[in-house]
């Protein structure tokens, strides 16, 4: 019998969680996708230093004041890591807007645009890029022109069934429900261990899926930001995952059937309502873990995003 991963791919399409390169050899996802706390990471691995190196000198090349020198050292990093993924990997690279432009739909559908001339600077086509934005209301309308364009979008840091809805309505490429951070809140607020069978986060990502189906929408639905291989075997079936190297390892180890939990799409067509930005904030403000997690998340990354601004800006000297 194949190993779990393995039997996994033949169920949900696997995206690497991570920039290290030589974990994507490896495993061989389909697609993989990155972040500020992605990168920051891979600030530090070896394998990088020359790229960081000679990125770096681009900038200093191109002059211009420090404050406009470090935000653009950043984005060629981030487009530098994804050009070399996009030459592992077949399918498509997520490269991610920091996270301070999240509730400014204008400056988000500007940095798309700086981010997929970059791309194609270095011969990387639009159609192997997701421009990756927060799923607020305004990053939600950045990535409703960003699609009528041809730009396709990974919308990230999703947990509500209001932020799910209104980018189906948007006609979104792909979404990312999280399931970690959804069941490290309920762990938080109940502190109750949970199962795959009742857990909160695979509980939501089987609901997103569920809407997804119901409605008839082509947005593709990716479970992210897992903390256990029972998680991501519960969403088996789910259209994509992506998953961190440590937990692609353990399922590349494991032996046991996997098989799928998630039904595939039943196309019945039902109806949902749009929704209003009214309506938006008002599903959302509703779910208080998903307030949570949603602020959380942008801080979190809008934290790593200074903080590796702050090692380029060192180490441009």
């Amino acid at each position: 019998m194949a190993d779990q991963l393995q039997q996994l791919k033949q169920h949900s399409l696997v995206v690497a969680d991570t920039g290290d390169l030589e974990a994507i050899r490896r495993y061989q996802p389909q697609d993989a996708t990155t972040n500020p706390s992605l990168l920051l990471k891979a600030f530090s691995l070896p394998g990088y230093q020359a790229m960081i190196d000679e990125e770096l000198s681009q900038v200093k090349a191109a002059g211009g004041a420090r404050e406009q020198q470090v935000p653009y050292a950043v984005d060629r990093l981030a487009v530098a890591v994804g050009s070399e993924i996009a030459a592992v990997v077949p399918g498509r690279v997520s490269t991610e807007v920091a996270a301070r432009l999240s509730f400014d739909t204008q400056a988000s559908i500007a940095k798309a645009h700086e981010l997929i001339e970059l791309y194609e600077a270095r011969g990387v086509s639009r159609d192997r890029v997701l421009i990756k934005l927060a799923s607020t209301w305004e990053g939600i309308r950045a990535a409703e022109v960003l699609e009528r364009e041809g730009i396709q979008c990974n919308l990230t840091l999703l947990f509500s069934d209001a932020q799910a809805q209104a980018c189906f309505d948007a006609g979104v490429f792909l979404i990312s429900p999280f399931v970690g951070r959804v069941t490290d809140w309920y762990k938080n607020a109940t502190g109750k261990d949970y199962t795959p069978e009742d857990d909160p986060g695979v509980k939501f990502v089987q609901g997103v899926c569920e809407r997804a189906n119901q409605g008839g929408y082509e947005t593709v639905v990716m479970g992210a930001s897992f903390r256990t291989t029972g998680q991501v075997l519960a969403l088996a079936g789910c259209p994509r995952l992506t998953i961190s190297p440590a937990l692609l390892e353990e399922l590349a180890s494991a032996d046991g059937e996997v098989t799928p939990q998630i039904a595939p799409s039943s196309g019945n067509g039902k109806s949902f309502p749009a929704l209003s930005e009214a309506d938006f904030r008002w599903g959302h403000n509703q779910d208080a873990m998903a307030n949570d997690k949603l602020a959380e998340g942008i801080r979190r990354f809008h934290d790593d995003q200074l903080e590796l601004e702050t090692l380029i800006d060192q180490r441009l000297g």
